[in-house]
């Protein structure tokens, strides 16, 4: 494949964030804007603005080599506990704003660290919670991450009488060395009992994830992780490229060890294994749906939460560290336990830093994420924005069309698959000269 803007495609993997998941960059944000935040709870919603909501459980058995999300490994039950009333505390404050504007949730979105860690009890105190404020008989979706040595079938059948719909397994790769050399908390001979258990309990959509470009990953051993996810028959499969952000223990040991560049694979490697990957699954009877993601069945298989999100819903995001958007204006909430669970205790809302774009910014934000599905529509945004993307953007989608990356037709932005193995770093053109920082 070819430069884009003078990146190299054969470079090794560098520290740093690859993933393109919102805009302006949170490096932006900033606590002085917190007020925002405020404000924008206490306005009412634009008509027919669709409300999601997104919980983070931040607990987990182990913490990944690779991971850069906010995770504890160490709390007991009474600290789990108490962090699970201070979600039901937060919600209870979201509850009662204006915002709100009497919506019932169109999604739900259990994240983390490791949802499952929760024992059921945990859960359906939670979740019974939740419900009171915010039924969820509307919901078209409500997601629910798992790690598979953490299922079992009495929480599986919890997590369906929850209404769950759909069941994420964070498999990652299906080798034992290197789960273990990765710092994955789960075992090889796990994950097909966890699989074949949620399975058998009916579950609208299991979706599988998996990384390519893993710590000591070879073709070899990715091919039979495609072959086994094939065997398996998911729904849905998820596929992310490794990535080495700064938070990272394998960053960590870069620093010690002096080294620019992670033991991983090299990016044009990895985009080489999620190409093969696409291929197999195609010949499958799968359809690739976004840079990450292929369903099995296209008209029945949806990620609501991504492309409501992606289309300017609005989103309250409980618990620590955790993202929202509301009315235009992006939030963070404080990022340390104690913080955020005292701030709740004394009945005020943990609001860290914020951001509220304006309406180019707003527009940008939309273009960039759902370019990541693999193709945009122009009058969408000349609708919703009045601005025609093609003319506003001209000068990259003309380096991107005459790389052979992208493709304009009736109407339609079409990355080619070389396009969508790389969008993540071909999205940083469509920033404003301001928001640029350097990406792999």
């Amino acid at each position: 494949m070819d430069e884009v803007q003078g990146v190299n495609q054969q470079d090794r993997t560098t520290a740093g964030s690859y993933f393109v998941s919102n805009y302006p960059p949170y490096s932006f944000w900033q606590t002085s804007h917190a007020p925002a935040a405020h404000a924008a709870l206490n306005g009412t919603p634009a008509p027919g603005t669709p409300l999601g909501i997104y919980v983070h459980i931040p607990f987990c058995r182990k913490r990944c080599h690779f991971c850069y999300f906010k995770v504890y490994t160490g709390k007991d039950s009474s600290e789990i506990n108490r962090y699970l009333d201070a979600l039901i505390r937060e919600l209870t404050l979201c509850a009662s704003k204006p915002f709100t504007g009497g919506r019932k949730p169109g999604f739900v979105y259990f994240g983390g660290g490791t949802p499952s860690y929760l024992s059921t009890q945990q859960l359906m105190r939670l979740v019974d919670s939740m419900k009171q404020l915010f039924p969820w008989d509307q919901a078209g979706e409500i997601a629910f991450e798992c790690e598979p040595g953490t299922i079992t079938q009495g929480k599986l059948e919890i997590l369906r009488e929850m209404g769950i719909t759909r069941l994420s397994l964070g498999i990652e790769n299906f080798n034992q060395q290197i789960l273990e050399v990765n710092g994955r908390a789960h075992g090889e001979r796990e994950i097909e009992t966890s699989f074949r258990s949620a399975r058998a309990i009916g579950f609208p959509q299991i979706n599988i994830d998996l990384i390519a470009g893993m710590m000591g990953e070879t073709e070899s051993n990715w091919k039979d992780c495609v072959r086994r996810t094939i065997d398996l028959s998911p729904d849905s499969v998820t596929i992310y490229q490794m990535e080495v952000p700064y938070n990272t223990t394998i960053y960590k040991e870069m620093r010690v060890l002096g080294a620019s560049s992670a033991p991983v694979a090299p990016w044009h490697l990895k985009r080489h294994w999620v190409d093969y990957a696409f291929n197999e699954l195609a010949q499958a009877g799968y359809s690739i749906a976004s840079a990450y993601t292929a369903v099995k069945h296209p008209e029945r298989t949806r990620f609501l939460y991504r492309d409501l999100l992606w289309s300017g819903a609005d989103m309250i995001g409980l618990g620590v560290a955790s993202f929202s958007h509301v009315r235009g204006t992006h939030y963070q909430n404080l990022h340390d336990f104690e913080p955020y669970i005292e701030t709740l205790e004394r009945g005020e809302l943990p609001i860290w830093r914020a951001c509220t774009p304006n309406a180019e910014e707003r527009m940008i934000r939309e273009f960039v994420l759902q370019l990541k599905l693999g193709r945009v529509r122009a009058s969408y945004f000349q609708n919703k924005f009045n601005v025609d993307v093609l003319s506003r953007f001209d000068g990259h989608l003309g380096t991107l069309r005459e790389q052979g990356l992208l493709a304009v037709e009736d109407g339609w932005l079409q990355l080619s698959r070389d396009g969508l193995l790389q969008v993540d770093r071909l999205l940083h053109g469509f920033f404003l000269p301001q928001h640029h920082e350097q990406h792999a």
